[in-house]
């Protein structure tokens, strides 16, 4: 059995080289004023503050992208997006990865960061990619969690293992080949969910002042996002481990940012589960750190229940709000580096500022099956796909390709959801 040190080591690298944690085939065994306007790309003007996740509405897609629109179909809620989305569309070589710098985003050492762009002028779609990478909510996490993140990083990333999974834009078996993506990096340690600068870690040595604006910085991101592709017809939302988590806690406001544009949630390896299994007050501490309770919608009551924990309550919020749209979640059953994060909330987190405990593999199992069968089937939106095994993550390598689960192939089942066919509950 690998070591706690080595497990932690694993959730914290980078999503496309984890080799050692996951990528081989497995066999059966988020205040907004309602805007109105008239489609995917207009809506009336508001302001924005310099967090990146205030104001409301948007220009016209003609001066700069935008979304409005009054609800969608099947009885959706109205669009209320952020806004304004006024940034400069970017200038890109067609089919080639480029980096794109954006002074307002920042890593949680305060240095500025930016995201990767791969534009196809054919195609009306766009996947939005969140890298993994572990979190920052202790001294060992934060330690062994990535601070910082530049254009040179980009680079090796591009040139090294680069885009492969389901960023492959070679190959026929991946359903978003030869779409518009964009690939967010992870520099944060707040699960790209956080809102926070100014922070103490607790057991981290100096420097401290950390900055967990994961969440403000896909607020910068879409502004320059929604300007470049204003007429799109699809939008994928989807990262793994640490991305997995934050595409599921970003899902709402870039839902209504594109709003009623379809967007589809696929959370490889972020499952969030009850109190039970995830133990409030770990919940509480990312919460506090992370100024999470500012980013999860106002609108759900739900979520920021006193004892600290809940967190649960966004998945069943997502999937009621938004019963015409698809929501995914990938996981092994015994997801080893997950199961070693959760670990630190063990005995009311008796030991959060050391070594993780353990967390059993049928206890990981039990919560990920109440997870499925007592909160992702109470509505239409939720599907899953469950693996045997302890590996983490899978989007990112070739196990996208070469997975299949009860006669149902991990490529087959993202497409399904991206055709909005009825939700499916995969499992060994």
């Amino acid at each position: 059995m690998r070591t706690a040190s080595v497990l932690v080591g694993c959730l914290l690298a980078l999503p496309f080289a984890i080799a050692a944690c996951s990528d081989g085939p497995v066999t059966p065994a988020p205040g907004t004023e309602t805007s109105s306007g008239s489609g995917a790309n207009s809506g009336t003007g508001g302001s924005g503050g310099d967090d990146g996740t205030g104001g409301s509405g948007a220009s016209s897609s003609q001066g700069g992208g935008g979304t409005g629109g009054e609800g969608g179909e099947g009885g959706a809620s109205a669009c209320t997006p952020e806004g304004p989305f006024d940034g400069d569309p970017i200038n890109a070589t067609p089919e080639t990865w480029t980096w794109v710098g954006v002074p307002e985003a920042h890593c949680r050492n305060r240095s500025e960061t930016g995201f990767g762009i791969r534009l196809n002028p054919a195609s009306d779609k766009l996947v939005i990619f969140l890298e993994g990478g572990g979190a920052c909510f202790n001294g060992a996490t934060c330690l062994a969690n990535p601070q910082a993140y530049t254009e040179q990083n980009f680079n090796t990333w591009k040139g090294g293992n680069g885009p492969g999974g389901i960023l492959d834009n070679d190959n026929d078996d991946n359903p978003v080949r030869d779409w518009n993506m964009v690939f967010v990096p992870y520099c944060t340690g707040d699960v790209h969910s956080g809102n926070a600068t100014g922070v103490n870690v607790p057991g981290l040595g100096a420097p401290q002042n950390q900055s967990f604006v994961g969440y403000a910085n896909i607020g910068h991101y879409l502004r320059r996002i929604i300007p470049t592709l204003p007429e799109l017809s699809q939008v994928l939302l989807t990262g793994t481990s640490a991305g997995g988590f934050g595409a599921a806690f970003n899902y709402d406001r870039v839902a209504q940012a594109f709003c009623p544009t379809p967007v589809t949630l696929v959370d490889d390896s972020g499952p969030v589960m009850s109190d039970e299994y995830l133990a409030p007050c770990l919940q509480q501490r990312w919460r506090t750190l992370w100024g999470l309770d500012g980013t999860l919608p106002a609108d759900c009551a739900e979520c920021t229940p006193s004892n600290g924990g809940g967190l649960l309550n966004y998945t069943v919020y997502l999937g009621s709000k938004y019963p015409e749209r698809r929501l995914g979640l990938i996981s092994s059953l015994q997801d080893n580096t997950i199961r070693t994060f959760y670990s630190y909330g063990n005995n009311n987190c008796a030991g959060i500022e050391g070594l993780p405990g353990s967390m059993t593999g049928a206890a990981y199992t039990a919560g990920l099956t109440e997870l499925r069968d007592d909160y992702l089937t109470s509505t239409t939106s939720w599907a899953s796909y469950y693996m045997s095994g302890t590996a983490h993550t899978i989007l990112g390598g070739n196990g996208y390709y070469s997975t299949t689960v009860a006669g149902v192939s991990l490529t087959g089942w993202v497409a399904s959801l991206l055709d909005e066919a009825p939700a499916t509950h995969v499992s060994p």
